[in-house]
């Protein structure tokens, strides 16, 4: 199952309010057949313009943010289901992305110029585009397009 993270935006609550909100966005994403990873609290915040939903217009919020595993076919549900909630202002899921392994070269980049893999590979390159120079042993005394 991939990754995705919920960052949530709720309207200004008080905590037990907060608590039970929470506690209904992570069993929607348990009844989907998720599993949560990490939840975050980002704090209460003004809001950097004026948001309206559900007829009421919201200038603080508080912000959290909910990494979880599901299956990508259950996403539009839970984007369904948090729509419907109050309590929610924004919700936006996002799909987390693998980190890439790199692997450390640094022994590789303080070695010399001439001695980088990398740049030997250039150097056999340009060996391989260099056009052949006339052959003095070809039977010819001398160069035939001197002037």
């Amino acid at each position: 199952m991939p990754s995705y993270e919920l960052a949530l935006v709720l309207r200004q609550l008080p905590r037990p309010e907060l608590i039970s909100v929470i506690k209904r966005t992570a069993e929607a994403i348990f009844d989907k057949g998720g599993i949560i990873r990490k939840l975050e609290n980002l704090g209460t915040r003004a809001l950097p313009h004026k948001v309206s939903e559900h007829g009421v217009v919201h200038r603080e919020a508080t912000h959290f943010t909910i990494t979880f595993d599901t299956a990508p076919t259950k996403i539009s549900d839970l984007k369904e289901e948090f729509g419907r909630d109050i309590d929610i202002i924004r919700r936006y899921i996002f799909r987390v992305e693998e980190p890439e392994e790199h692997k450390c070269t640094l022994h590789e980049e303080m070695l010399p110029p001439a001695y980088r893999k990398d740049v030997q590979e250039i150097i056999d390159i340009a060996k391989r585009k260099q056009k052949p120079k006339y052959n003095y042993n070809s039977g010819l005394d001398y160069y035939p397009f001197q002037k």
